[in-house]
């Protein structure tokens, strides 16, 4: 399979302080590749590099098939639609001036803009006047508009950070839908999410963690990699005080809250019976969740 995205060995580095440190990943054209880490870890700046906002110190990113070098930063935004949580559209802007301003920054002709326009309603079922304006819209429609923003150029790799941050569940849900019929439009979706239940979608996750790389996979293989011993769900019998707490934690590889309950690992498999004196418990599979609290926040 080609790879529309290559990363090797990226360094990015401020003063003494590496933002990002010896990264390496490669993404497949078709594919929602999600990469995810805490605040703070690397993912950002990684991204403005491949949105060739940013040069590298050193190491080498080319995408599809263009190396990033200076002189060259056209070239790669052309491939590139880049959509953030923070800002994408004007709120003092209407959709249709919104809309003009994107696809003039990326010099889209009078007659593609309308049909990428009339193309990516479509996508979107779009159903308000363009003459709206952003400041009035819901946030779920706003985050379909900044989505069209970020396509009018028709690029290769869509490169969203965070995209459905403070909208409903209901417009979560459908942005998902989008970006799955965006991967059957031959497009490439590169995705950073804080829902661990959206990450589930993606093809392939890399996790982050203070500037590095700490694994890329599948999510099953994800999962099965982090956790290779049975993991529980427990519940308490009565409200855990910090001694029964604590003697829980004694028996565990991993005791961490998961809403009312515990997801556990243990030590030793007979310990089960130390864990069934004082909850009740049943055998999990583990979530990407558990594998983001195990390896991006463990050592917290």
């Amino acid at each position: 399979m080609r790879n529309i995205v290559e990363v090797q060995n990226l360094c990015v580095k401020f003063g003494d302080f590496f933002a990002v440190k010896d990264v390496s990943f490669a993404v497949t054209y078709g594919e929602i590749f999600g990469f995810l880490g805490a605040n703070g870890a690397g993912k950002t700046t990684t991204i403005r590099v491949i949105c060739g906002l940013t040069h590298a110190t050193s190491g080498e990113v080319i995408i599809a098939g263009e190396h990033f070098i200076k002189g060259k930063e056209d070239i790669i935004k052309a491939n590139v639609g880049y959509m953030s949580q923070r800002f994408t559209l004007y709120n003092d802007l209407t959709i249709k001036e919104n809309l003009d301003f994107a696809a003039t920054t990326h010099n889209v002709s009078r007659k593609d803009l309308q049909r990428n326009k009339s193309d990516l309603f479509d996508l979107i079922q779009f159903n308000k006047k363009e003459s709206s304006l952003v400041s009035e819209l819901p946030s779920g429609i706003k985050q379909q508009v900044a989505l069209v923003a970020a396509l009018i150029h028709q690029p290769k790799l869509v490169v969203l950070d965070e995209p459905t941050a403070g909208v409903s569940p209901v417009s979560r849900a459908y942005f998902w839908e989008l970006i799955r019929k965006l991967t059957k439009m031959n497009k490439t979706v590169f995705v950073t999410t804080h829902y661990m239940d959206e990450a589930e979608n993606c093809d392939r996750i890399a996790l982050m963690r203070s500037g590095e790389l700490i694994a890329i996979g599948t999510v099953p293989e994800l999962k099965n990699n982090t956790f290779s011993t049975q993991m529980y769900n427990i519940t308490p019998k009565k409200p855990l005080i910090n001694d029964d707490a604590e003697s829980i934690s004694r028996l565990c590889l991993l005791f961490e809250p998961y809403g009312i309950h515990y997801h556990v690992v243990l030590k030793h498999d007979a310990d089960i019976t130390s864990l069934e004196d004082k909850c009740y418990v049943e055998k999990v599979n583990p979530s990407l969740e558990d594998v983001f609290i195990k390896l991006v926040e463990g050592d917290r």
